[in-house]
């Protein structure tokens, strides 16, 4: 049915149904959504995506029948950037792909009118152009909506976003969820960056509000 519901959105989708065939599709067809869910025989679902993760830099909306491995997953940090539970409606689901899509996502997307400089917070270069992030001059492995997030908060570094401005920026206007999915994304990229929260230096808690950028 999801299938179908994509197809009629105009998007080309394909259907696989074991985990070792959604990682073997992943790898040749080169996708830019893939929407896994934990459900697949063959191979644990939590595997399939830290697969995935390894080789593609493609979002990935897991779609799952029980909170609990939403809760696994987070904890697990496995490079999902999305999550829904079952039952969930297919609009919503098709409408959280075509706000993606709308996103340019790789460091090849077409360029805007002006090219927008690359930011230093400290050791922390932020390349908003070649959709890239350098800690102390090395190369930052980032999930696409990490490095979404990372990217909104150094462009306007001195501005405090609220939850709900980051999935409008990150996720688009008419995403549905919990909103609580920023923190956890904002877990993983402090993690990466080596920023303990309660002394942060890159991406710094307002309370009361959301995040901004720090100083580095």
């Amino acid at each position: 049915m999801v299938a179908a519901y994509l197809s009629q959105a105009g998007f080309d989708a394909t259907v696989v149904h074991t985990g070792p065939e959604a990682i073997e599709a992943a790898r040749e067809q080169s996708p830019d959504v893939v929407i896994l869910d934990l459900g697949l025989p063959g191979l644990d679902g939590i595997e399939v995506c830290r697969q995935i993760r390894t080789f593609s830099d493609c979002y990935i909306l897991v779609v799952t029948a029980r909170k609990d491995e939403i809760d696994t997953l987070i904890g697990l940090s496995v490079g999902a950037d999305d999550y829904i539970t079952k039952p969930f409606s297919v609009r919503e689901l098709v409408a959280r792909v075509q706000a993606v899509l709308r996103r340019p996502r790789t460091a090849n997307a077409a360029p805007g009118p002006t090219r927008q400089p690359a930011r230093q917070f400290g050791d922390l270069l932020v390349d908003s152009d070649a959709h890239e992030v350098r800690l102390g001059g090395d190369p930052v492995a980032l999930t696409p909506t990490e490095r979404d997030l990372l990217i909104t908060l150094a462009a306007r570094p001195t501005m405090a976003f609220s939850r709900r401005q980051l999935i409008d920026e990150i996720w688009g206007g008419g995403w549905v969820g919990d909103e609580h999915l920023v923190d956890v994304h904002i877990a993983h990229l402090r993690r990466k960056l080596g920023d303990d929260p309660d002394t942060a230096r890159y991406v710094v808690t307002v309370r009361g509000i959301g995040y901004r950028m720090g100083k580095g």
